[in-house]
């Protein structure tokens, strides 16, 4: 006798595709009613869903069999679908929107048939509406976190990568990605790679179908961990948000949304802004009135965007950055350890910048200290070394790997989150391909994840740079960028573990070679820039979103 309870009514919201397998008698009479009150014209076909924590409330509804809405999905206007829609959790379809047969939303994305008008005679909010309507037709994957706006046509076979934003018609078989999203190939090509597009998107079909138990793993009943018997973390509680947000689009389900945001919102300190770890203290302030070390500086990029990614914020700012005068900033850029510890001084640096960018954003642009933000990037700018564009020493002991690892996290924060270019990005090249063919670290089984990142980042970002190159085949050194990517992408693959994730690898530094989500999160997040710099992440139908997002913040938008 099987004595399993029945899925929830929210279990079901959230994984429609199992109401007509599982659901109950008790659970389908409650689901015609459901529908039913949807009232008006609504006419809705067989074997469709309806969350019921789904708000529609549509002026014309027009759902074809099999077609779902599922959890907190937001409908107004005039929605028709064909057969084999789905709406994932948390999508929103407002105005005169028309999908054709086989189309997939993904969570969180925004196909929006409307629009204001914006004459200057009259505040935005009093301005009439204007509808054009969006029109996708069949055979159709729009992936997460896309916005589609007013008066678009999406062909029939069309890919739409995630993150992207559609301002302009797509023909048919166009895979398209980007803001404002462009054209990437065409679906019926044949790939130059031999395959390889379709490895990296078996690869993430077969993460995608993993995703799920490796967070399991990692869970113990009430707080994350690494990997099974470490200790729970701070870190862990984020990478998980990263990991499910990547590769599922939603928060992880052993939590809901809500709860994820509460735990981490309330372990933000009141008196600092700072979250320390799990049973600690925060460490006492320096004179400047903020800490130079410890596990709450990462917190402020861990936690902030795994809220970010919740569709939250940390409730309040970073006190000790907001503060902070330029003088008393460039006393401590000064201060920092440049000569022996590089790596630590990127670090504090994309911890301050980060910290500076979520205060500008909860006080729409007003949440900093006046010229200090200026100090950091001026300082940078002329402290730079003009031979390598980076900051810090090598040493005989270790390299350049304090200096480009420092690059790495200097530069995320900082000029890649704000979108300001990087200085003399070919010289950049030059000491981050040298610093590759360091055998120390990028030996046969000595490779990890922090290592890896900081050669792959920095390629990335100064090949995106005009004076770089902009990706293009002919760009500066391309062949030899190519050539390690290349390399790297096969030797990334290959670290999978069948529903454990990839390990972080060898070396004092980090969890170590054990699969666990710190290594997991980062390498899929490398897979990304390695695949982008040989032009083929859209296999993967990922981008990153969190800490390891490409595209800079928008460090002016108010959110709290």
């Amino acid at each position: 006798m099987d004595h399993r309870q029945p899925p929830s009514v929210s279990h079901f919201d959230h994984c429609p595709w199992l109401f007509e397998k599982e659901a109950t008698e008790d659970q389908r009479a409650a689901q015609r009613e459901r529908q039913r009150s949807l009232g008006g014209d609504n006419e809705i076909g067989e074997r469709c869903y309806v969350a019921e924590s789904a708000a529609v409330f549509p002026d014309l509804l027009r759902l074809g069999d099999d077609s779902y809405i599922a959890a907190h999905a937001y409908v107004t206007g005039d929605l028709t679908t064909g057969t084999d829609c789905t709406l994932n959790p948390f999508t929103v379809v407002r105005g005169t929107v028309e999908l054709g047969s086989a189309v997939r939303i993904g969570a969180h994305t925004s196909l929006l048939g409307f629009n204001h008008s914006t004459a200057p005679d009259r505040p935005v909010f009093r301005q009439p509406h204007t509808s054009r309507g969006i029109t996708v037709g069949d055979d159709v994957w729009i992936g997460s976190h896309v916005v589609v706006v007013d008066g678009v046509t999406i062909g029939d076979h069309c890919v739409i990568g995630a993150g992207s934003v559609v301002t302009k018609d797509m023909p048919a078989w166009t895979v398209a990605a980007g803001n404002p999203a462009r054209r990437i190939r065409d679906r019926r090509e044949t790939r130059r790679e031999t395959g390889d597009g379709d490895v990296l998107a078996r690869f993430a079909d077969t993460a995608r179908a993993q995703a799920a138990d490796l967070l399991a793993r990692c869970w113990t009943g009430d707080r994350y961990v690494d990997r099974p018997g470490a200790e729970p973390t701070v870190r862990a509680h984020c990478d998980a948000v990263e990991i499910a947000d990547l590769l599922l689009g939603t928060a992880p389900e052993q939590l809901g949304s809500d709860e994820h945001i509460e735990r981490l919102s309330a372990l933000q300190d009141k008196e600092t802004g700072l979250v320390p770890e799990f049973g600690e203290r925060v460490p006492p302030m320096d004179a400047d009135g903020f800490i130079g070390e410890g596990a709450p500086l990462y917190h402020v990029l861990s936690v902030g965007y795994a809220l970010d990614l919740l569709g939250a914020a940390l409730p309040q700012p970073v006190h000790g950055v907001r503060n902070m005068t330029a003088d008393q900033l460039i006393t401590r850029l000064e201060g920092l350890p440049w000569r022996d510890h590089a790596w630590g001084a990127g670090a504090w640096i994309d911890t301050w910048a980060t910290a500076a960018h979520w205060n500008l954003r909860h006080t729409d642009g007003d949440g900093m200290t006046p010229g200090s933000l200026e100090a950091l990037f001026g300082w940078l700018l002329t402290r730079a070394d003009p031979w390598t564009a980076m900051w810090g020493s090598p040493s005989t002991a270790t390299g350049r790997l304090q200096v480009v690892n420092g690059y790495y996290r200097l530069t995320r924060g900082s000029f890649a989150q704000f979108g300001v270019p990087v200085p003399h990005p070919e010289r950049v090249v030059d000491a981050v391909l040298d610093h590759a063919r360091d055998t120390r670290w990028f030996g046969a089984g000595r490779e990890n994840a922090c290592n890896v990142l900081d050669v792959a980042h920095p390629l990335w970002l100064c090949t995106r740079q005009p004076a770089g190159g902009g990706g293009r085949d002919d760009g500066y050194r391309s062949a030899e960028i190519r050539s390690w990517a290349e390399r790297q992408l096969t030797a990334t693959l290959a670290r999978w573990q069948d529903g454990k994730g990839f390990g972080f690898g060898p070396g004092t530094a980090g969890p170590g070679p054990e699969a666990g989500l710190q290594g997991t999160e980062m390498w899929l997040a490398i897979l990304w820039l390695l695949a982008d710099l040989l032009g083929r992440s859209d296999a993967l139908g990922y981008r990153p979103r969190g800490v390891h997002r490409p595209e800079p913040g928008d460090a002016c938008t108010p959110v709290g």
